[in-house]
């Protein structure tokens, strides 16, 4: 339990309505979880308005309103906060709630379109197997220390974050390391957090059905970076042309890496193979199990942060030898006569461009490569016909499919994937919705020493279809149509 008035520390109150000096059980912005005490934050969301569900949680029991309009008549039994900025308050009010758990360990965001999820996955086992206690909040699965929890987003909202954040400083973590996505940035789940350290990939097309535009998205992830501290650092790719941009009024300090040009850090491929590859980085040769150029990126990102995280550089590199790619990223699973079945979450048209470059990159002459993909429901469309014809340029044969179509008809999805392939390539494109029998399809086509990318949906155990998520997992169904040829 916590008082009123502590609570609201640091939130720019415009007026107050009743005592502050009573004590709040909880936090809640779903009117539906409010219970008696409860502190009930009305935001205006992308769906609905908080607002409309104030009489809801007073009916519930809050004893407390954080909003930015209030009613005509205010009940007198409720403190009634107003603010101009809900969304930033439910952030503060959620940190201070919990005791303000991010000053208590060093808390490093990862943010961009691509490259998140490997990032901060390995950031976090480079620490584990440095002796550290870590935690991790990424799309894959949630940790404290080595105790997994099941994720639903790939940043929790500001009540879920901060009390993860809070267990996590219970259990003696030292570092936790964070996927900060755009929808974060802008619905501001992550304010009241401090972090040491952001980290900036890279930005494609993505999530402009939620952005509507590429200068929104940009804005998105680029406040996750002015908010940074004097104290933080900044650590921004180099080969993407916006991650100057990230650094434009950002306090931290500044540091850069790249694969292709002059930078704080520095790294080279030397040779790659589906096994893995030889990288040099900051002067020193390395072995690694991954593949590809955006991977070379991602590990050089991780050895960077891992220095200004204070790590030593030796140690750094005989972890990065060791570490594995993570789950459904470039994932390879081979059948005894040799066939390559690969599962990638390439779900935008920039990372299915970079794996089936890397794949063209190693395969060898007269290895075919069959790719399967889709593109999920109820998100950007524009995306659609672009994967579809990234896919057909670059591959030997392409079968469109199913991914999550979610509320929407598949039919139509492939519809306007269609759109993106030309005459010339329709030739070599089968349609195939059902995306078990188009898996068991591609494996039966591939000779020998061929190559079947399985993309879209990566680490993900279930198909989404009309609000009901049925389970279906590309490896599973892999490693059965490779048992089957």
């Amino acid at each position: 339990m916590m008082k009123i008035e502590e609570i609201l520390n640091g939130i720019e109150v415009v007026s107050v309505t009743g005592t502050k000096n009573r004590a709040i059980t909880g936090i809640e912005f779903d009117s539906r979880k409010v219970k008696k005490d409860s502190l009930f934050v009305a935001i205006k969301g992308y769906k609905s308005d908080g607002h409309d569900f104030v009489n809801s949680a007073i009916a519930s029991g809050a004893s407390a309103i954080i909003c930015e309009i209030l009613p005509e008549k205010p009940d007198k039994n409720i403190c009634w906060i107003k603010t101009g900025d809900s969304a930033k308050a439910l952030g503060l009010a959620a940190s201070n709630f919990f005791g303000n758990p991010s000053r208590s360990l060093k808390l490093v965001g990862v943010t961009g379109t691509n490259g998140k999820t490997t990032i901060a996955s390995l950031l976090y086992r480079m620490f584990l197997q440095l002796g550290y206690k870590c935690g991790l909040f990424s799309t894959v699965c949630n940790y404290i220390n080595e105790k997994e929890l099941e994720a639903t987003h790939t940043t929790p909202d500001p009540v879920q974050l901060n009390s993860l954040l809070s267990q996590m400083v219970d259990e003696g973590c030292d570092f936790a390391f964070m996927e900060v996505s755009s929808h974060s940035a802008h619905q501001k789940r992550i304010a009241g957090l401090k972090f040491a350290g952001g980290i900036f990939t890279n930005l494609t097309h993505d999530h402009l059905d939620y952005h509507k535009t590429f200068e929104n998205y940009l804005a998105a992830k680029k406040s996750f970076f002015d908010s940074l501290s004097a104290e933080a650092f900044a650590l921004v790719n180099l080969d993407d042309r916006n991650g100057r941009v990230m650094l434009q009024n950002c306090k931290a300090s500044h540091y850069t890496f790249s694969v292709r040009t002059m930078a704080d850090y520095r790294c080279n491929i030397i040779e790659q193979g589906f096994e893995g590859m030889e990288l040099k980085i900051q002067g020193e040769e390395v072995w690694t199990r991954f593949i590809g150029a955006f991977n070379a990126s991602n590990l050089l990102a991780v050895y960077a942060a891992s220095e200004l995280l204070g790590a030593a550089k030796k140690e750094i590199l005989i972890i990065l030898s060791d570490l594995n790619s993570v789950s459904g990223r470039l994932e390879v699973i081979k059948s005894p006569g040799g066939i390559s079945g690969i599962v990638d979450y390439a779900h935008t048209p920039d990372a299915l461009l970079n794996v089936i470059d890397t794949i063209n990159k190693i395969r060898e002459a007269g290895v075919h490569l069959i790719t399967v993909v889709g593109a999920g429901g109820d998100r950007d469309r524009t995306k659609r016909p672009k994967m579809a014809a990234i896919s057909a340029e670059g591959s030997d044969k392409v079968i469109l499919t199913s991914d999550n179509p979610r509320t929407e008809d598949p039919e139509k999805i492939l519809d306007e994937m269609e759109t993106g392939i030309t005459p010339d390539l329709k030739r070599k494109t089968l349609r195939i919705t059902n995306r078990h029998e188009a898996i068991k399809t591609a494996i039966m086509l591939a000779n020998d020493g061929d190559v079947v990318l399985i993309a879209g949906k990566g680490h993900e155990t279930y198909q989404e279809i009309m609000g009901v998520k049925h389970h279906f997992d590309d490896r599973e169904e892999l490693r059965n149509a490779l048992l089957l040829k």
